[in-house]
């Protein structure tokens, strides 16, 4: 949808079925030449689907497809750079990896590699097509730059031009049932001889040697690495190594191959072949595939560290169980409702995701810092911090400031950053990560470690886009927590402050609200003096629950107030009450029963307009469903009548109105249900109307998930003697 509310036309026009061998050749064709135009080692272009609410990868170069099965199919409507760019019809510039986590916590879960990325639309005039990606190593490699935005534009016009033509002539380019990845063309091609000579200087190497190619087969294998490797030069040629060596399906090269070949940066790591043989590993990517170095060495860190400034050691990488660990709380945190929810799942669930001994939850409050959750820290180390302005260069500000997490390994890196940090026994390393969303700054979060922790990348990006999660939960918590508030004032309000004295009688009432958020109900109730001997009591529903059944809710509730008020008979009061309900013809409609108290006559009259009928225990305990002369719901019939029923009241009698929250089970019978009640408020033993409003309640809530509001009104006329 765009941002002025219309429905863009995607997709392409229908067309008639015609074989697409050619249009996917031309296609290619412009890939291979949009990545080679724009410099960059890899691109993606993703085609609309023809109901034009996906978008699906169709072909990749330079990466294997399955590098980017987290965006095979990518909903218009998700928060994705890929499904924004069309959307939007803008260039999405994400220029480093955690530019990425921050916009895309959710994109670099599933990819928490290091590369740049850009989407751009496809589209021509008012049709879109679907978008290219295209990927560069991140910014912060020596002598990497991203391609120029005006090529970028350029090639998605021509494959916008190629896709139009293609649809105007009865032929659209549509998404294929899988994926393509385009086979990468050799640099240039070798006569026998030099690859003879090639063969031999490598075989020379006291290391082993091997290639990868795009999708992780072997495509040479030095004699030297398939000893190491514990197999054969022939066994191995063709087959992934985490696929053949049943070894590596512990180890930690399919993730490392992925991540060089994504990031496009040396990966450095070791691994143990059984029974102890150490390897350490050097993976080194091109646009063909991977080069990797191997060499016998001890455990620990691998003996050739590699260039410090463009490789990645993932010798300690983060193991798959915490990955699911990480993955859970993400899933979790969709279902937070409140901040104290997001707090408990933050404090319970991260801690051992990344085996940190602290967690602190900050949020952004007024233009200060407040603590509002904590696990393992010592409330007065967090003192410091809490109510400090957002002006302060404290590590948790300034991470809102810059928008940017901030990692220490040891305590010494952190006093050289902030000099005024005070040392806290049993902590050495910290991550202070910025809690923005939306471009707004909601809070920080702080996680210590009980030892130094060197923060690898890859644990740092997937720290990073977790704070993007962490900030979004937080800000639908806080707008949760605000709405509820506000509608727990607002229902308050709608209802009676306390119920009045009346002599000879004992009162009691009740009201739960089963909604959420800004959902209110419209059950209501009151309890009105006529005079000493005289009193009159009225309970009802309005239908839904939002805030105009609440609002319908706020002027029944006073007409019928005014109507007790004077005395009017309950005939008489249903009967103006539902012609006033029908004129302002809401669209909703509302039960309500209506009870006249004679307390000197010891006498009640009912009459009802289709609420459930109220529940009279008699002075020696048992009790009774009242058969009431069924009248219409308000607001439906201006000219109903509504019968009356007149009951003696005895001492000691106890008269239960509610509403249909209380009775009503999934599964279960009304009129057993109803009877299920009688049946608990005859059993129930009681010194008061509280202490049975009470009990009926706690009954009610263990016996059946509360699924409507719940309204109770309980009457006894007191006992003589």
């Amino acid at each position: 949808m765009r941002e002025d509310g219309a429905v863009p036309p995607y997709g392409p026009r229908p067309s008639a079925p015609a074989s697409g061998s050619i249009r996917r050749a031309e296609l290619d064709r412009l890939l291979e030449s949009a990545v080679h135009d724009t410099g960059v080692f890899a691109g993606a272009v993703f085609l609309l689907a023809s109901h034009g609410q996906a978008l699906r990868l169709e072909v990749a170069k330079g990466l294997p497809a399955e590098s980017l099965t987290p965006w095979s199919r990518v909903a218009l409507s998700s928060p994705d750079p890929v499904a924004e760019a069309l959307r939007h019809r803008r260039l999405v510039w994400l220029s480093d990896p955690e530019e990425l986590a921050r916009r895309y916590p959710r994109t670099t879960i599933a990819l928490p590699y290091h590369c740049a990325a850009a989407a751009a639309p496809i589209v021509t005039g008012t049709r879109a097509w679907g978008t290219l990606l295209l990927l560069w190593p991140g910014s912060d490699t020596p002598g990497a730059a991203g391609p120029e935005p005006d090529r970028v534009a350029a090639v998605c016009r021509r494959l916008g031009r190629f896709l139009s033509a293609a649809a105007d002539t009865g032929h659209a380019v549509r998404p294929g049932s899988a994926p393509r990845t385009l086979p990468q063309t050799p640099a240039h091609s070798r006569d026998p001889a030099e690859a003879l000579a090639a063969t031999e200087l490598v075989e020379r190497f006291p290391e082993g040697i091997c290639s990868l190619g795009l999708k992780g087969e072997f495509t040479y294998v030095s004699a030297t690495a398939a000893a190491l490797l514990g197999g054969s030069v022939p066994e191995l040629t063709g087959t992934r190594p985490w696929q053949s060596l049943p070894w590596c399906t512990d180890s930690p090269f399919e993730e490392c191959f992925r991540g060089a070949l994504v990031s496009h940066r040396p990966v450095y790591f070791t691994a143990m072949r059984p029974p102890d043989q150490w390897l350490a590993f050097e993976l080194y990517p091109d646009a063909s595939g991977v080069s990797v170095r191997m060499s016998p060495t001890g455990p620990g860190p691998a003996a050739r560290a590699g260039p410090a400034r463009t490789g990645t050691f993932l010798g300690e990488r983060i193991p798959l169980g915490e990955v699911y660990q990480v993955l859970h709380l993400a899933a979790a945190l969709s279902e937070a409702v409140g901040v104290r929810d997001v707090v408990d799942l933050i404090t319970e669930e991260v801690l051992p995701a990344f085996g940190a001994r602290t967690v602190a939850l900050l949020a952004a409050e007024d233009g200060r810092m407040r603590v509002i959750g904590r696990r393992g820290y010592n409330p007065g180390l967090l003192e410091h911090f809490d109510g400090v302005p957002l002006t302060c260069p404290a590590p948790p500000v300034r991470v809102l400031a810059t928008g940017r997490p901030w990692f220490f390994a040891t305590f010494e890196e952190l006093s050289r950053a902030y000099p005024p940090a005070v040392r806290q026994e049993g902590l050495h390393a910290w991550a202070f990560l910025p809690l923005i969303t939306s471009g707004r700054p909601v809070g920080s979060c702080v996680f210590a470690f009980d030892r130094p922790h060197p923060f690898p990348e890859q644990e740092r990006v997937v720290f990073t886009a977790l704070a993007g999660l962490v900030a979004q939960a937080l800000e639908r918590a806080r707008l949760y927590d605000a709405s509820k508030e506000l509608a727990q004032a607002l229902q308050a309000a709608l209802l009676p402050d306390s119920l009045p004295d009346v002599p000879g009688l004992d009162a009691a009432a009740r009201y739960l609200p089963a909604a959420r958020g800004m959902d209110i109900g419209g059950d209501f109730y009151d309890l009105v003096r006529v005079d000493d001997t005289t009193a009159v009591a009225f309970i009802g529903d309005v239908q839904g629950h939002n805030v105009t059944a609440a609002a319908l809710m706020g002027r029944i509730r006073p007409a019928l107030r005014s109507h007790a008020v004077t005395g009017t008979a309950p005939v008489q009061a249903l009967t103006q009450a539902n012609r006033q309900l029908a004129d302002l013809d809401p669209g909703r409609f509302a039960s309500c029963l209506y009870v006249h108290l004679d307390l000197a006559r010891r006498r009640a009259v009912l009459a009802t307009a289709g609420h459930p009928p109220p529940i009279l225990r008699h002075p020696d305990g048992h009790a009774e469903v009242l058969s009431l002369p069924p009248g219409l719901l308000l607001g439906i019939d201006p000219d109903t009548d509504y019968p009356a029923t007149e009951i003696p009241l005895p001492p000691g009698t106890v008269l239960a109105l509610y509403t249909d929250g209380l009775v009503e089970t999934p599964g279960v019978d009304l009129d057993d249900a109803m009877s299920g009640l009688a049946a608990q408020l005859a059993q129930a033993r009681f010194e008061s109307m509280d202490r049975l409003a009470t009990t009926l309640i706690d009954h009610a809530r263990r016996t059946a998930p509360m699924t409507d509001d719940i309204a109770l009104l309980l009457i006894g006329l007191a006992a003589t003697g």
